[in-house]
């Protein structure tokens, strides 16, 4: 059996490296690296045709799985443990304990009470139940829609020959198949390897391409740093250009980048804080100060005027509960939950939940032009010679270029090898003449395609395609009439011109040159591109979308500016945005963003819309300058080149056809690759966000109100206005009517301009509306001191006994708890809308329901036995007429000061 085999290698093994079945380390990547591939194979056990299926079995058991330990979702346990812990819990757990002290511990024997800390149990149970269910649910949907367009790599299998298979199947022995654009899938030693780029930035931080090999460069593998190592590619790279055959040595936990705990190049590997993420963690900040300052007050007033400093303590730990949104976490992971079931409708798949709120906070949208504004259809429309003839020569020497590189085939090889097929199908023989000899892979600073081949007799040719700048860089020689003549300057520049009438035209424009006998064959370097020969234009099109214009026109509506970052020429893309709507009259190029400071770079930026001829590292800084200036940023891309910008954006959005390094650094991937259903999903997290800011901004508010009112009537009364259990329910009771909230309709106004998490504006609408249910608050103590309460009592507060005091207390806390119930409910219907509230815009239903049926509570509970043990009357029938008039005053108020809320911001929410 091959584990009886692997173990007793282990064992006997003479050299000094004996690896671990789950962490060979750096000693064993050293040690693979230093032998040949044959020794390699035999020594791990595997073969150039693949892994049996039995043997994969073996493999896996003896090396462990192909995942490392921090994506694994966490046990049962812990992931119950994490719903209830978050900073708000944590407050409420300690008001719990603090009343457990002196409720019972320290109390009386006969006055010891449990109501309070049990009301908090519930509180932080429904919080964290809830909480568990709404993660568990989003947890389980972002696994299934992760399905769709999980990561594969191409292995060798024994049975099968090549199969796609995903990455997390692989085991130690398999043989793996790398190209461009490939993410590599665990650490491999490479056995074949053609012109192989990889990016190491996840391993290594450094941005430059490293090239590897088949085998070691000379050097000691025992001293070099193993990163350094270049026959070994390791989990975490990607493939930037080039082919190769690798066979993996480690897996898991136990490669490279899994030893060092770091993150892939991935969202949560990112490491960068969103504008979603700075909002949330700017408004809990102004919570817990709103807390610290407010509670200790409460307390010295409360302390000082009624002279019993322990209820003065529960009362200001019950304020504290009033001000913590403690249903903020279950009521935000409700909101994105719901926004990411409602994106998978328009088939966007959400791989990091707050994402969906970062969507609608973009206020810029940045992407590149091929594929997302135009028809994704590249078709060659010229081949042409020197002088602007059609030139068939051109097209064998360009469909030679195209059939060997062996890097990713794009959209214009596919042109290329489909229109040299259409017109001269004898070009075929070709593919059997040359054999590929050595290559210089396309890449993104150099922007052109080098191949050598060979036919057999010793004689090579290197045949360059690019971009007509850079090929014409490369050339000292100019195809005329057969012969090779200099390529003077005035000849550059009517090549030049040529090229500028058919950009102009919407066409993209490539050279082709020739080199016979190029030096540095087996070792070829972009240094050997030169004094080359040109003989000839390629001429593209690639139409706009016919839905661009609209999408770019609904994105402006809804306050995103759209610009697009392309390496393509400045007249294509001027050409292609300027027919859709975007402004193209200033287009700004690589070599001009290169030549600015980030603050020059940042003015630029205000005036245009357009930016061409820009490698990968300037796509990022173009965002990176961007979100310096207080942008909120999206980036549409689906190529190795785009990659960079989006882990540097806020929302980085790609397509399940995009290469696996472009969709592994998105947190968006959409199904379609159309800016009408981007548009569609940035409404759904403006709506998002606008549910969530609701919660905060309500309950604030009222809260904030309700701590003036508290210290009013400590002032001003000789009894403490509700006691600390009460507040605590009506807390709960209000808090659970608002869990209906993610699934409350938005106004279309709501949706229309960007939306983030602002802390100042919630600040300014706490202080703006809470003194209004402060007015109210002691317009209702007064109607229940002067009238209700002495109707009830049988006469005023100084004129009473003991139990008439009694009776007169529980009555004015039963009054002031269904006062506000009744007007805090009905804040969350004048709040949540601009408009005219029931009639120009209608909470759903389940907000409305829950809402009633928390007043309806409420409102009964003083006339049940639960309301006695609470120490509630019965309210008389007088008071429901004052509450109407008052609530009725309070809402006409409230509207006053919403509209002039909405005035001065701008906007509600």
């Amino acid at each position: 059996m091959l584990l009886a085999t692997l173990l007793s290698r282990a064992l006997a093994r003479r050299t000094n490296v004996t690896p671990s079945a789950t962490r060979p380390g750096a000693d064993w990547l050293r040690h693979v690296a230093s032998i040949s591939p044959d020794e390699l194979l035999a020594e791990i056990g595997t073969r150039a045709s693949g892994l049996t299926e039995e043997e994969v079995a073996q493999m896996r058991a003896f090396w462990g799985e192909n995942s490392l330990g921090g994506t694994e979702r966490p046990s049962l346990p812990r992931r119950v443990l994490a719903a209830f812990l978050d900073p708000f819990t944590g407050i409420l757990v300690f008001i719990a304990v603090v009343s457990v002290l002196t409720d019972w511990v320290f109390a009386r024997p006969g006055a010891r009470d449990l109501t309070t800390p049990a009301i908090i149990a519930v509180m932080v149970l429904v919080s964290g139940v809830l909480r568990f269910v709404q993660d568990e649910r989003s947890s389980d949907a972002a696994s299934a829609l992760a399905e769709m367009v999980e990561t594969t790599c191409c292995v060798e299998r024994a049975e099968s020959g090549r199969v796609e298979l995903p990455v997390d199947e692989l085991v130690v022995g398999d043989v793996v198949h790398l190209s461009s654009g490939d993410l590599v899938p665990a650490d491999l030693r490479l056995i074949f390897s053609r012109d192989l780029f990889v990016s190491q930035s996840a391993l290594t931080g450094e941005s430059e391409s490293v090239e590897k090999h088949r085998e070691l460069s000379a050097g000691d593998a025992s001293s070099a740093s193993v990163t350094d190592l270049d026959d070994l590619a390791f989990l975490g790279s990607s493939v930037i250009s080039g082919a190769a055959t690798g066979v993996v040595v480690a897996t898991g936990a136990a490669t490279l980048i899994g030893e060092t705990a770091s993150g892939l190049a991935s969202a949560e590997g990112r490491g960068r804080t969103t504008a979603s993420g700075e909002g949330v963690a700017r408004t809990s900040r102004l919570l817990v100060v709103l807390m610290l300052v407010m509670v200790p007050a409460v307390v010295l007033v409360s302390g000082l005027t009624k002279g019993n400093w322990v209820d003065a303590v529960l009362f200001s730990l019950s304020v504290a509960v009033g001000l913590t949104p403690e249903m903020l976490p279950v009521l935000v992971t409700c909101c994105l939950g719901k926004g990411a079931v409602d994106l998978s409708r328009d088939r966007v798949i959400v791989k990091r939940l707050d994402a969906v709120s970062d969507l609608g906070a973009i206020d810029v949208l940045c992407c590149d032009k091929t594929g997302t504004l135009t028809e994704d259809r590249v078709a060659l429309e010229r081949h042409l010679d020197v002088r602007g003839a059609e030139d068939p020569g051109v097209l064998r020497a360009a469909f030679v270029n195209s059939f060997f590189g062996t890097g990713v085939k794009n959209l214009i090889d596919s042109a290329i090898l489909r229109r040299a097929l259409e017109l001269d199908p004898s070009v075929e023989e070709l593919c059997e003449r040359y054999d590929l000899v050595d290559e210089l892979p396309f890449d993104f600073e150099r922007r052109r395609l080098s191949v050598v081949v060979g036919d057999g007799t010793g004689e090579t040719l290197m045949i360059c395609k690019g971009a007509l700048e850079e090929v014409l860089d490369a050339c000292a020689f100019a195809e005329l009439d057969g012969r090779a003549v200099p390529l003077s300057a005035s000849l550059a520049d009517d090549v030049t011109a040529r090229a500028e009438v058919l950009a102009t035209q919407g066409m993209r424009v490539l050279g082709v040159a020739l080199r016979e006998s190029p030096e540095g064959v087996g070792r070829l370097t972009v240094a050997d591109e030169k004094n080359m020969t040109l003989v000839g234009l390629l001429a593209f099109l690639d139409p706009p979308k016919a839905s661009a214009a609209e999408a770019v026109a609904a994105l402006a509506e809804h306050g995103v500016e759209t610009k697009v970052l392309t390496g393509d020429s400045p007249r294509v893309a001027a050409h292609v945005c300027g027919a859709i709507g975007i402004p193209a009259g200033d287009v700004l190029t690589g070599s001009e963003v290169e030549a600015l400071d980030d603050e020059a770079l940042a003015r630029r930026l205000r005036d245009v819309s357009v930016l061409a001829k820009l490698s990968p590292s300037q796509k990022a800084r173009v965002v990176s300058v961007l979100r310096g200036e207080g942008r909120s940023v999206g980036f549409m891309g689906d190529g190795v080149n785009d990659a960079a910008a989006m882990a540097a954006s806020d929302c980085g959005i790609s397509v399940d056809s995009a290469v696996d390094v472009a969709r592994e650094a998105a947190d968006l991937i959409l199904l379609e690759k159309d800016l009408l259903v981007l548009e569609h999903g940035i409404v759904c997290g403006r709506r998002t966000l606008a549910n969530m800011t609701k919660y905060v901004k309500m309950t604030v508010s009222s809260n904030f109100g309700n701590i003036f009112s508290v210290l009013a009537a400590s002032l001003l009364l000789p009894f403490l206005p509700m006691s600390a259990v009460q507040l605590l329910l009506l807390n709960l009771v209000y808090d659970l009517t608002c869990t209906a909230i993610p699934w409350d309709s938005v106004d279309d106004e709501l949706v229309r301009a960007p939306r983030r998490w602002d802390s100042a504006s919630i600040r300014r609408f706490m202080v703006a509306l809470g003194p209004v249910s402060s007015v109210f608050d002691l317009l209702t103590f007064a109607a229940l001191f002067f009238v209700v309460c002495p109707g009830v009592a049988g006469g005023p507060w100084g004129a009473l006994g003991d139990a008439g005091r009694t009776l007169f207390v529980a009555t004015f806390q039963a009054g002031w708890l269904v006062e506000s119930m009744w007007t805090q409910t009905l804040a969350v219907h004048l709040v949540r809308t601009q408009r005219v509230p029931f009639v120009e815009s209608r909470a759903s239903a389940q907000l409305a329901a829950l809402g009633a049926a928390g007043v309806a509570l409420v409102t009964a509970l003083p006339f049940t036995p639960l309301g006695a043990a609470l120490d509630l009357a019965p309210l008389p029938l007088s008071y429901f007429a004052l509450l109407t008039a008052i609530v009725a005053l309070y809402a006409a108020a409230l509207l006053v000061v919403r509209r002039r809320f909405v005035r001065r911001n701008g906007t509600l929410l």
